[in-house]
């Protein structure tokens, strides 16, 4: 800012004097608030951008944590899908077994007869 005050030498026939001549405090109080506004305004403005920033983090991490629980679901739908398939294809086998069985049970009696 400088230097508040200022000298300046004036001469005079009869004697010299030195004239002291002080920045108006109004002035020098003006400009301090406008710095403290201004940077007021600034750390605001950091703020607003900080808690933005959180913000997006935490729905970044919400987005993450439903693709997981969407992944987990897909991968139980598949161990339920993968096991239905498994009891199907042995109630297959079972009723393919019962039925060559009763054939080959039909065939000989007859055979027999």
């Amino acid at each position: 800012m400088g230097i508040v005050a200022k000298k300046s030498v004036r001469s005079n026939t009869d004697s010299s004097t030195i004239v002291i001549q002080v920045v108006d405090l109004v002035e020098v109080i003006h400009v301090v608030v406008v710095v403290v506004v201004v940077a007021s305004a600034a750390a605001a403005v950091v703020v607003v951008v900080i808690v933005v920033l959180v913000v997006v983090v935490i729905l970044v991490v919400v987005v993450v944590v439903v693709v997981e629980i969407v992944v987990v679901v897909i991968v139980v739908v598949e161990i339920v899908v993968v096991v239905v398939v498994v009891v199907v294809e042995i109630v297959v086998v079972a009723v393919v077994v019962v039925v060559v069985v009763v054939v080959v049970v039909v065939v000989k009696n007859s055979s027999k007869k």
